[in-house]
């Protein structure tokens, strides 16, 4: 299980440049949740071999002229806590400012490694004037200049020094697919699994280190035999619409994380909803295997090629990654709730495929022989060798002698020939073109 590093501050203290910095240290793509108050950024970093998620929350104001800034405090308390380790950024230039002093007030409560960072100290001259921030009562401090990264390392040293060592694995559980269950409110999630699991459930215990009220259920029933990960206690609708839409992405990014499987249950009456597509790219990002549920669909009023229309629908918002199980379901009625598990248990499998190398080159050195890369400024392509990495997801490289000239275009045509040939149905599959 991945740690969450969230950044709080006031606004304009360089938050985002901060995050920015850590992500594009492994190129990961800053993703904006669409649906929330102000874009809320996720994203993957590492350091010294430990993975983290970090998550760059809305400016911590009072008495400002935003009309959203009850929402954005609301988030930022939120991330607070959910989030393992907290970064406070501060700004030298302006000094211990009146929010400033609201957000330390609000960190001393937490319980959890607090990590103060002076930004904007890209010069020797300014470093005697960080000494103020002591005066936040949060110990010691780090200076940073994160639009030119001066003083991340020792602030990511430190952060992953706080992070736990990842646990010994129990094999015989580590054996079993672990089935996350996500969604947004209201959609039919806690139905779906009550009505999987009733009262015949065999196992069920608290995982460290996730979210407080996520179980891990070991189910064992009609031939089948999973963890099934569930999300429960997502904020009710009383809240406001940006709060609950931010707490619901908090939970599915844990949840995500520790799962093979990501099951996203959608409500038919409403739609496949911004919300939706967030979860669904959290989940690619994290290159898990996806099943999409349509439940309620008992409630829609059909006609001829209603079915067809809404999965084509759904496709077009999840495109590039199309080749995704599409189930049409109704909890209520149990119809094909358990067509949803043996889908998600053959995604499992299809993530688990390992390719020969023989019979890789095989197959598809003949199809990039009649079909090469497109000419570049006069340059061909030569791809010479291909196999399948030792990785846990299914990752592919091709060995060439102009790497640098394979475009996106025809990586998709690969990625399109392996999916035709192989079956890797919901799982996302990495290709890398290398140097020979």
């Amino acid at each position: 299980m991945n740690s969450i590093v969230a950044i709080v501050g006031r606004p304009n203290v360089g938050k985002s440049t901060l995050f920015n910095r850590l992500v594009q240290r492994r190129e990961a793509i800053v993703d904006s949740v669409s649906g929330v108050t102000r874009d809320r950024h996720y994203g993957k970093s590492d350091w010294n071999g430990k993975d983290f998620s970090v998550i760059d929350t809305g400016g911590y104001s009072i008495g400002s002229d935003d009309i959203f800034e009850e929402e954005i405090r609301k988030q930022v308390k939120l991330a607070i806590e959910e989030a393992d380790l907290i970064v406070f950024v501060v700004n030298v230039e302006d000094g211990i400012t009146p929010m400033d002093a609201e957000v330390a007030k609000l960190l001393r409560k937490v319980k959890k490694p607090i990590f103060t960072v002076v930004n904007k100290v890209d010069n020797a001259m300014r470093e005697p004037d960080a000494v103020e921030f002591y005066n936040l009562g949060l110990g010691e401090y780090f200076t940073i200049a994160s639009i030119n990264g001066s003083g991340t390392g020792d602030l990511l040293d430190a952060l992953v020094a706080e992070m736990p060592e990842p646990e010994p694995i129990d094999i015989e559980k580590e054996a079993l697919p672990r089935f996350a269950v996500v969604g947004r409110p209201n959609a039919g999630k806690s139905s779906f699994i009550n009505a999987l699991i009733g009262e015949e459930r065999n196992i069920v215990t608290d995982i460290a280190g996730t979210t407080r009220d996520s179980i891990d259920t070991k189910y064992n029933r009609f031939g089948f035999d999973f963890n099934l990960v569930d999300t429960a206690g997502i904020r009710k609708k009383s809240r406001v619409k940006e709060d609950l839409e931010f707490y619901s992405v908090m939970r599915a990014v844990r949840t995500i994380e520790y799962s093979d499987v990501v099951i996203l249950v959608v409500d038919a009456t409403r739609g496949f909803e911004g919300q939706d597509q967030s979860i669904f790219w959290l989940a690619e990002k994290n290159r898990k295997g996806v099943v999409i549920l349509i439940n309620k669909w008992d409630l829609v009023e059909k006609e001829t090629n209603t079915t067809r229309d809404f999965e084509a629908m759904v496709r077009k918002q999840i495109q590039p990654f199309t080749d995704v199980p599409i189930i049409f379901t109704s909890v209520l009625t149990k119809q094909r709730i358990f067509k949803a598990i043996e889908t998600a248990v053959e995604v499992f499998q299809n993530r688990k495929t390992k390719i020969s190398t023989s019979k890789f080159n095989d197959t598809m050195l003949e199809i990039v022989k009649t079909y090469p890369p497109p000419a570049t400024k006069g340059k061909y392509v030569k791809i010479k060798y291909c196999m399948q990495l030792p990785t846990l997801t299914p990752q592919f490289a091709f060995f060439c002698n102009l790497p640098q000239y394979v475009r996106d275009p025809y990586r998709r045509f690969v990625e399109n020939k392996l999916r035709e040939i192989y079956n890797f149905s919901g799982v996302p599959i990495t290709i890398y073109f290398r140097q020979k």
